[in-house]
């Protein structure tokens, strides 16, 4: 063990936290999340279906089909453009997580410093106050704080830590202030211990839209190489077809059921995302937030720092014993006390520090003890030699006496202003029992819990305001418009949280409820119906996200404080601004660089336009899967060789899947994503696949039955599966604009020069008088079969919406 500075004033030496630092006991963060380099190549590389497209390759190349190669150049390019968008996307995100580094304050040499939290060192003393994230073990050596650690166990209680307690990382101060001495840095640290037994547990709880993809990712997986091994077999022992014969038309039926192109497609579109998000300054601590942010239909925000900026000032200052009038000499007397009164409070908020602007005189009064804001009580406490006053709302200070100054505090909170009362506790609830205020030698304890049954005898109102951001209607506006519920929740007054969202134009402001008057039931069934909640407590907050929840709400909760930190956990998004506490910030999955509400627009377009583009070109790859499986399974069982080739699948999916499914995505989406990704993608699927089946299948027995050769048929066959994909590719389009019909006319165009310009290289060959015919006819029969099935479908997925909204 090193030898400790015994002096907690003093701390360590730059020069001794370097040597520390070198010798390894720095508090290096473990990144549970973030992938190296290697990884990012091992993943696209590294993967099962690569694996089995190695496998068919040797296969084709031991079979001398080596036109049949065409799949090779796509896959490899697969690879390298998912390992390159990844590459890209960690290195813009490793820039902007230096911005977003957090820092302590530390005492070295004496002095107060502010470093990186990477940078500290076993031994250093720290000075935590309200909102500071405890970023590694530590001891407190003077002080008193109090601490959250919900985080860590899930409990919501705070816990008090005075000297000589232990602090956990990954805890938060919600309270107080305090000199800790770091005991455990880096992997040693409890957080850090946490987190390493989580990366041998699987990975975390996935989107829905991930797991969906996943779910069938695994499907194919699991049946590929049965199906693989049947048809191989059922060519060479039960048709007679010889080794070079039978490779081909198995790796054509294979390829066909592998959706290669789906992974690929997700990583550079949340890639792609992650670029666009961090070049506006928007932090992802979370790849879910995209869906889950694109999926939202109610926004819990705060007030202050959402609808208002972060800056707030001192409007005025009202005397309460004379009548609201101006006094000069007892407003003078007032301003010395109150700035007496905020020299002793350590609190580190915009609350504070804009009463220090404003309270400058202090006559250096004695403090003989203190209590911090507490966000439950709604109250902070100073005790001086002669006397004990608070600081806080009025109707938690004012309990027994707030009816005679309600329509003076109302007055003042209807024109937007927030209310403090500054009062002269006098004993009740927590104290003994009530002194006359005249009686100059009482000296009564800073109360602490609640102030229900006390008496304070109020001295003045502080009125407080903040500047309405610029753009808040427009972001408002933006939300009304595309359905999205905004409930404003804080901890100030309803009146003037209203009035405030009224300015603001957040439909519904007019219907609010004052908190603090309500049980947690009550909370619960208030929370869809209304949009302000005034005077509410933190543990308040995450019953209203939950009760949301219950109701079938995808909820998403904005913060920047300690007070919001539980129900932003409990949310299906979570997002902080950078100006915010450290708690809040960690505890986020999104984080807004600037601090600017007006950007959660564009994020949920962002997430929006990412998540209907992925679920359009899901369906499109679905379609030849389920199409490719049954055809596959149709072969088995009727004993027929797989009517197509490889080179013709990889040219069918270039202009059906690949070159359309690009473009697509590059196009804004603002549609409202509902429903289950998985059942829709495949209930928008089975149409096109199952006209598929059906018509190749009929034109193969036709073609055996008329003595069609095997070549005609796999050419009619490529042809008949590109028809059928470009009328799902113009489904899923609907309705066509300008440039999406662009995109599926210039793929149209690609699949006729391809097949006249490169016809040797993906076996388009000259095809019978007979299979012209026979081919016209079932295109022709193909568009009103697959209109049918698409209503059929379309009226299932009706049902299954209907059945799971009734359900919630």
């Amino acid at each position: 063990m090193h030898k400790m500075y015994e002096e907690y004033n003093v701390g360590l030496t730059t020069a001794r936290a370097k040597e520390l630092y070198k010798e390894g006991y720095g508090n290096v963060q473990i990144d549970n999340t973030a992938k190296t380099t290697a990884d990012i190549i091992k993943e696209n590389v590294f993967t099962y279906f690569n694996l089995i497209f190695l496998i068919m390759t040797i296969l084709l190349v031991a079979a001398g089909a080596y036109k049949s190669l065409t799949f090779l150049p796509v896959i490899i390019c697969n690879s390298l453009i998912g390992i390159a968008q990844e590459l890209k996307a960690k290195k813009v995100l490793d820039k902007l997580s230096v911005l977003n580094q957090s820092s302590a304050r530390v005492i070295r040499d004496g002095s107060e410093d502010t470093v990186f939290i990477d940078r500290l060192v076993l031994g250093d003393v720290v000075l935590l106050t309200a909102g500071s994230q405890i970023c590694a073990d530590a001891v407190v050596i003077d002080g008193e704080v109090s601490v959250n650690e919900a985080l860590l166990t899930g409990e919501a209680d705070e816990i008090i830590k005075g000297r000589d307690c232990e602090l956990k990382s990954g805890s938060f101060v919600v309270s107080g202030r305090c000199l800790a001495r770091l005991s455990r840095v880096g992997v040693e640290s409890y957080i850090s211990q946490l987190m390493l037994k989580a990366k041998k547990m699987p990975s975390a709880e996935q989107s829905e839209m991930v797991r969906s993809i996943n779910r069938i990712v695994i499907a194919a997986g699991a049946v590929i190489i049965p199906i693989g091994i049947a048809l191989f077999v059922q060519s060479i022992v039960i048709q007679g077809n010889s080794f070079a014969e039978t490779v081909p038309s198995v790796v054509a039926a294979l390829i066909g059921m592998i959706p290669e192109g789906l992974y690929l497609l997700l990583s550079i579109t949340l890639g792609l995302s992650t670029i666009r998000l961090a070049q506006n300054k928007v932090m992802l601590h979370d790849m879910r937030s995209i869906e889950s942010l694109a999926r939202v239909d109610t926004i819990c925000v705060d007030k202050t720092g959402t609808i208002t900026d972060n800056s707030m000032l001192v409007a005025d200052i009202v005397l309460a014993d004379s009548g609201y009038t101006d006094d000069d000499d007892q407003l003078q007397k007032m301003n010395v006390l109150i700035s007496d009164y905020i020299s002793c409070v350590p609190d580190d908020n915009i609350t504070m520090h804009a009463l220090e602007d404003f309270f400058k005189c202090a006559s250096g009064r004695t403090c003989l003890s203190f209590n911090s804001f507490n966000s439950k009580y709604k109250y902070s406490s100073v005790q001086f030699d002669n006397s004990t006053y608070i600081m806080g709302a009025p109707e938690f200070i004012l309990d027994s006496n707030y009816d005679l100054y309600k329509d003076a505090i109302n007055r003042f909170a209807s024109k937007g202003l927030r209310v403090l009362c500054f009062a002269r506790y006098l004993g009740g609830a927590m104290g003994t029992e009530i002194f006359d205020p005249a009686n100059e030698n009482v000296s009564l304890k800073a109360p602490e819990g609640s102030l229900k049954g006390a008496y304070c005898e109020p001295l003045a109102f502080i009125l407080l305001q903040n500047p309405i951001r610029e753009n808040a209607k427009e972001t408002f506006e933006f939300f009304n418009k595309q359905g999205v519920d905004i409930k404003v929740i804080s901890g100030d007054s309803p009146v003037t949280v209203s009035e405030v969202a009224i300015q603001a134009g957040i439909a519904g402001a007019d219907k609010y409820v004052d908190a603090s008057l309500l049980d947690d039931l009550e909370i619960s069934e208030c929370a869809t119906k209304y949009t302000v909640f005034g005077r509410v407590s933190p543990e308040q907050k995450q019953i209203i996200v939950r009760a949301l929840k219950k109701q079938g709400r995808t909820v998403a909760m904005t913060g920047d404080g300690v007070n919001d930190i539980l129900a932003m956990k409990d949310a299906d998004c979570s997002i902080s601004m950078a100006a915010g506490s450290d708690a809040a910030i960690q505890a986020s999955q999104v984080v807004l660089m600037d601090s600017d509400f007006s950007k959660m627009p564009r994020i949920v377009a962002e997430g929006r336009r990412n998540i209907n583009n992925i679920q359009r070109t899901a369906t499109l790859f679905l379609v030849k899967n389920i199409f490719s499986l049954l055809l596959a399974l149709f072969s088995i069982i009727s004993v027929l060789t797989y009517p197509l080739q490889p080179s013709q699948i990889t040219m069918v999916s270039l202009v059906n899947i690949g070159i359309p499914g690009f473009f697509l995505a590059l196009e804004p989406n603002n549609k409202r994503i509902s429903g289950n990704f998985l059942v829709k993608v495949l209930l928008k699927a089975m149409p096109a696949a199952l006209t598929d089946f059906f018509a190749i299948a009929a034109l193969v027995v036709f073609g055996n039955t008329f003595g069609v050769k095997p070549d005609d048929i796999s050419v009619a066959s490529t042809f008949l599966l590109a028809i059928v994909g470009f009328i799902i590719l113009a489904n899923i389009s609907a309705p066509l604009n300008a440039y999406r019909l662009r995109v599926l006319l210039g793929c149209v165009l690609i699949m006729i020069i391809g097949a006249f310009l490169f016809h040797d290289l993906f076996s388009i060959n000259y095809v019978s008088t007979e299979c012209v015919m026979l081919f016209v006819l079932f295109a022709i029969a193909t568009e009103p079969f697959m209109r049918y099935l698409t209503r059929l479908f379309t009226f299932i997925e009706k049902k299954f919406t209907k059945k799971c909204l009734n359900s919630q």
